[in-house]
């Protein structure tokens, strides 16, 4: 399985709000280049809740085609409806992803037992890996670990993405569900200590604009090195508070344009960061040697 910094990737777009290729192109080659381990493509940082499903799944087949093997493809393939995930999974699934990341269902909040049945059904429906993935701040529903636990021992569900940034949480799957899955931070500020307690890895936004340092932050934790991972999240500890202080991924998408990566654009309904936020983003990169 994927272990190490897998980037949670921007969809890079034009002004008009269009895909802006060229640019999703040359991040594609960035992170094929800085040690990142796999790309994440359409998460929630790709902006995958305004998408269309066309746009969705041609933004994963671009992915695969361009990297051609070069580098795992992790493709974001959740929604709140269970038939659209499956929908979704297949399509990513057809197009040659490695793996897919699944996000709890959304908005419709359902039980522990319906969210066990859904992935269960996608996992039945599609024949490919599937990464689990919790963030209870932005769905409005919290996957429980025993729950994590029910889903462990279906054969296709390999990992899980702890966004919670609980750690004891964490441990705890880790404790529980390490041998069966791989466990990988989804919280950029806790993913050094998740990974010392053997953790896999961690789905990154910083590593968007810092990939060289995420991907040496998760080798050296992984290798148990406290102190040489310490002062990478020394370091990096600004820029993960400051690329959350509006939604993800208004903030990233802002400093990416400040590094000359990509454009300014951004849909509807999130709009480009706020002037009053542009100093403090841009002291973090300088901080993390990004600017």
């Amino acid at each position: 399985m994927i272990t190490g910094s897998i980037v949670a990737l921007v969809t890079p777009m034009q002004g008009d709000g269009s895909v802006d290729w060229d640019a999703l192109d040359r991040l594609l080659d960035l992170h094929m280049g800085a040690q990142t381990s796999a790309i994440g493509a359409v998460g929630t940082t790709g902006e995958s809740a305004t998408l269309s499903v066309p746009e969705h799944c041609e933004v994963i087949k671009h992915c695969v085609q361009y990297v051609a093997g070069r580098i795992p493809i992790v493709a974001g393939t959740g929604a709140n409806a269970t038939r659209e995930a499956i929908e979704l999974t297949r399509a990513a699934a057809n197009a040659g992803a490695d793996a897919c990341l699944l996000v709890t269902p959304y908005y419709n909040r359902p039980t522990q037992n319906g969210l066990y049945e859904h992935f269960k059904a996608i996992a039945e429906a599609v024949d490919v890996p599937q990464i689990l993935y919790n963030v209870p701040g932005r769905t409005a529903v919290d996957m429980h670990n025993d729950t994590v636990l029910r889903l462990a021992g279906i054969a296709n569900i390999v990992g899980i993405k702890d966004a919670t940034g609980d750690l004891e949480r964490g441990r705890d799957l880790i404790a529980r569900c390490g041998e069966q899955l791989a466990v990988y931070s989804g919280d950029d500020a806790t993913a050094m200590e998740l990974i010392l307690a053997g953790g896999s890895g961690n789905i990154s936004v910083t590593a968007n604009v810092v990939p060289e340092l995420m991907a040496e932050l998760c080798r050296l934790a992984a290798a148990g090195d406290r102190a040489g991972a310490g002062a990478i999240n020394d370091k990096l500890a600004p820029l993960n508070r400051a690329l959350f202080l509006e939604a993800n991924p208004i903030p990233v998408k802002w400093a990416l344009q400040q590094q000359g990566l990509i454009g300014a654009g951004i849909r509807l309904p999130l709009t480009p960061l706020d002037s009053k936020f542009h100093d403090e983003v841009r002291a973090a990169l300088q901080q993390a040697a990004a600017l």
